[in-house]
């Protein structure tokens, strides 16, 4: 009975200590709770042999708890250095193993944060370059505000004859000319222009009269021959004006493109020439009144930045007036040389028109190498008409 009692109490405590060893191995690792669950099982349900004495002897199925608690940890370990921690579900310890959870840091808050700074920093450098764009395009309109104003105040003292102006005194007459020729050729092209269409309404009246004889001419016997040659009159009337109206539209072509091309061109660099004049004159004025003033730390800075804007319009305005030289100068000769040949060209072809020579008449387009159209050329042909 005595043996009985100690037995029974021997086993409640070889119990108590596998379960608290189960427990230890449980809270250690959480991928050992179905190891734990098994030992646990198996506790509950061994054995536990007494001796004749009332001494345990050697226990053969708790030595197979150790050896399989044993090998369950290698397996452990080794799934642990082959598989390794998912990053996102690990933590670092900042106090060592058993430390606090204060000192738990989540990998996953590391991970945020780092994005979380490196878009910071792309916000930041956009910032930068958006910064950078508007302080380019703030400088730039104050720039322009300032050489606006600076323009505006020399043209109001020119007119009212406050301010000085540079002038080039034979530029400026070549100028003047090419405004005023400009203007004469445009007069000429105008009614170069009305010619043309007078002429043409009339070649289309003789060329609808010789139809018009023609079909008398059939219907009227009595009246066939002078139908007829009124007819033949009139069809080579309306041949020779197509004639003179290839002519003249050429001369129409190439005085449109002398004054409306060539001279537009030159004119438009005459206009950045005097563009650039007054912005010269502006800055020269503005040099020369801080130049009058005092001579502190200041107005030596101002000046000498007043100095570098006055060379660069210098520059600017003595480029434009060699430019103005050079086209003036080739303007006048092309000049010359298109209005030679345009002005014999119209005068023998209008002499030859009213003088009724054909053959000089088509001879001058020869000379010039002018084609005329075939009639009907500007017509659609039948498949392309609705």
């Amino acid at each position: 009975m005595f043996s009985l009692i100690c037995s029974q109490e021997l086993k409640n405590k070889k119990g108590n200590w596998k379960m608290m060893a189960i427990h230890d191995v449980h809270s250690d690792d959480h991928h050992k709770g179905a190891m734990a669950d098994g030992l646990m099982s198996k506790a509950a349900t061994m054995e536990i042999p007494i001796n004749s004495n009332g001494n345990t002897g050697t226990l053969a199925e708790d030595d197979g708890l150790e050896q399989a608690t044993k090998r369950q940890w290698r397996l452990d370990e080794k799934q642990v250095m082959v598989s390794g921690p998912n990053l996102n579900e690990t933590s670092i310890v900042s106090g060592g193993y058993g430390g606090t959870a204060e000192g738990i840091i989540p990998t996953g808050s590391i991970k945020g944060s780092s994005m979380h700074h490196s878009s910071s920093s792309s916000s930041m450098a956009a910032e930068e370059a958006t910064r950078g764009v508007a302080v380019e395009k703030l400088e730039t309109v104050k720039k322009w505000g300032l050489n606006t104003y600076k323009c505006t105040k020399q043209m109001i003292s020119e007119r009212f004859g406050r301010g000085s102006r540079t002038v080039d005194l034979e530029l400026e007459a070549q100028i003047e000319l090419l405004r005023d020729t400009k203007r004469k050729y445009e007069s000429v092209l105008r009614l170069a222009r009305a010619l043309t269409n007078h002429f043409y309404n009339m070649v289309q009246t003789q060329h609808a009269l010789g139809d018009t004889f023609a079909d008398l001419s059939q219907k009227s016997p009595e009246l066939r021959d002078e139908f007829g040659y009124n007819a033949e009159t009139q069809k080579l009337l309306c041949k020779n004006g197509e004639t003179l109206l290839g002519a003249i539209n050429y001369f129409v072509s190439s005085i449109n493109t002398l004054v409306n091309k060539t001279m537009e061109d030159t004119l438009m660099t005459i206009k950045m020439y005097e563009n650039a004049r007054l912005e010269f004159d502006a800055y020269r004025s503005d040099l020369e009144e801080l130049s009058l003033g005092p001579r502190d730390a200041a107005a030596v800075a101002r000046i000498d930045a007043a100095q570098q804007q006055y060379q660069v319009q210098k520059d600017k305005y003595e480029r434009l007036r060699s430019d103005v030289a050079i086209k003036l100068k080739f303007l006048e000769e092309n000049k010359v040389k298109v209005m030679h040949k345009q002005l014999l060209l119209f005068h023998n072809a209008i002499s030859a028109y009213f003088a009724g020579n054909q053959q000089q008449l088509e001879q001058t387009l020869k000379q010039f190498n002018i084609k005329l159209k075939p009639p009907g050329a500007d017509k659609p042909s039948w498949l392309e008409e609705p």
